[in-house]
């Protein structure tokens, strides 16, 4: 059963098509996370393990919201890894070692690159597509991507 919710089943499909590649970036930037976790090394290892893993769950409870949004507007979500990488504008990895300024500067790259993705489609969102509860959702992803990116940032200080 399609939702009655004030949107064209157009705009719909719209709304879904941008979650979707959003939903595709926050999977592979979860999956970087978590091989950042995984394999780690340097004298930094504790810390950098504990943040990355802090950083991973905090991106799965992203990628089932995604998820859970574009089944509220009546779309299914990509679910299987071909999807994801044909969706996606991640790269799966950039770096040479397993360093924690090698992971740092992938990782913050990509949640910058997320974030000024996400910043497009705000307005786009609210405006053309009458979905302003989609659109508040990402100005949050937003500013989560960006503190996330500060975090990282620091870092490299």
């Amino acid at each position: 059963m399609k939702p009655n919710i004030g949107i064209s089943e157009e705009h719909l499909a719209e709304i879904s098509q941008v979650l979707s590649h959003i939903l595709a970036d926050e999977f592979v930037l979860y999956t970087k996370t978590r091989n950042a976790h995984w394999n780690i090394e340097g004298p930094n290892f504790h810390a950098m393990h504990i943040m990355f893993e802090s950083q991973y769950t905090e991106l799965a409870d992203i990628i089932d919201n995604v998820a859970e949004r574009m089944r509220t507007l009546g779309h299914y979500a990509p679910a299987t890894l071909k999807q994801i990488l044909q969706l996606t504008h991640l790269t799966e990895q950039t770096r040479e070692k397993n360093d924690s300024t090698g992971f740092i500067r992938e990782l913050l790259s990509d949640h910058e690159s997320i974030t000024i993705n996400i910043r497009t489609q705000i307005n786009r969102l609210a405006e053309r597509l009458k979905d302003v509860g989609t659109s508040d959702y990402l100005t949050g992803l937003t500013e989560y991507h960006e503190k996330t990116a500060w975090m990282l940032r620091s870092h490299l200080i």
